[in-house]
């Protein structure tokens, strides 16, 4: 049901990869190196929650066993060998369902190069081709303009308002929900349609927010 695991994906210069104990010192750089630019996009826990991973250590061993029950799929993003940000399918249903969201983020310094797009159009068709899924979903506070015009982009569909969605930034937010389903993708390929449109090809300096919304333990924001 999970699909193989540990999984690579790979288009170009960019790759998805499982993140790995020698990635530590990458991984700690870039949070500590991006704390402002992530902190109105980011989920924060709204009290101490014994579920979410205290160490690095321990959130990779819990990425590794989500991905091994079929739960949730957590990446590294690799843009010219260099750790620049993570990647998650997460909140995986199986059963009649089949569904699951898209949470992502990246560094300032690799912001729009393309990179996100790929990496969303990426594990867009794993979820669909690999794993079957039928629906996904991408969650962005109605602020980040740039985002959404990032899924708007890429074809998914504005499906409507959740009201106070997750807890960011000391307050719950409210969220704009964006859908694709199976049929909807493209013909040939999320990651070919943009490849067609020249949306990966976008030059340093373009506007790219820090990401779109998913739970803290996901997006490791918890650990120290």
């Amino acid at each position: 049901m999970s699909g193989e695991w540990p999984v690579s994906l790979r288009s170009g210069n960019v790759v998805l990869r499982p993140l790995q104990r020698r990635d530590s010192a990458s991984w700690h750089a870039l949070r500590s190196g991006n704390s402002e630019w992530l902190r109105e996009w980011e989920a924060t826990l709204p009290a101490p929650d014994p579920a979410v991973p205290g160490s690095y250590r321990r959130m990779i061993r819990a990425q590794g066993r989500d991905a091994r029950a079929g739960r949730a799929f957590a990446l590294g993003i690799e843009a010219d060998r260099a750790l620049v940000g993570q990647i998650t399918l997460g909140g995986v249903a199986w059963g009649s369902l089949r569904s699951a969201y898209i949470g992502y983020w990246i560094s300032q310094a690799w912001a729009g190069r393309g990179i996100m797009p790929t990496a969303v159009a990426l594990l867009t068709d794993h979820a669909f081709d690999a794993l079957r899924l039928h629906r996904i979903e991408i969650n962005i506070r109605p602020e980040n303009e740039a985002s959404r015009r990032v899924v708007a982009k890429l074809g998914f569909g504005y499906e409507g308002l959740r009201r106070r969605y997750l807890h960011i930034n000391g307050d719950w937010r409210d969220h704009l929900s964006f859908v694709m389903l199976a049929e909807e993708r493209p013909t040939g390929g999320l990651l070919r349609y943009t490849r067609e449109h020249g949306w990966l090809d976008q030059q340093p300096g373009g506007e790219q927010s820090g990401g779109a919304s998913q739970p803290a333990r996901d997006t490791g924001e918890s650990v120290p």
